[in-house]
């Protein structure tokens, strides 16, 4: 990671900050990827989950 001074007109004159290289890019993209699957398989296992622990019955009721 090189660090390098920008220019940022909302904050003043210079503002540190990190510039990644395209193969740290690519891995963070893919981490974020892979987080947002996870995440996402947990949200679907929760739901299956408490429909399985209502049971049946709770999709037979009336409107």
């Amino acid at each position: 990671m090189a660090r390098v001074k920008m220019v940022d007109a909302n904050k003043g004159p210079e503002v540190e900050g990190v510039v990644l290289t395209p193969e740290q890019k690519r891995r963070q993209r893919a981490r974020s990827v892979a987080i947002a699957t996870v995440l996402g398989a947990l949200c679907v296992l929760f739901y299956i989950v408490t429909v399985v622990k209502l049971g049946p019955a709770v999709l037979i009721r009336p409107l």
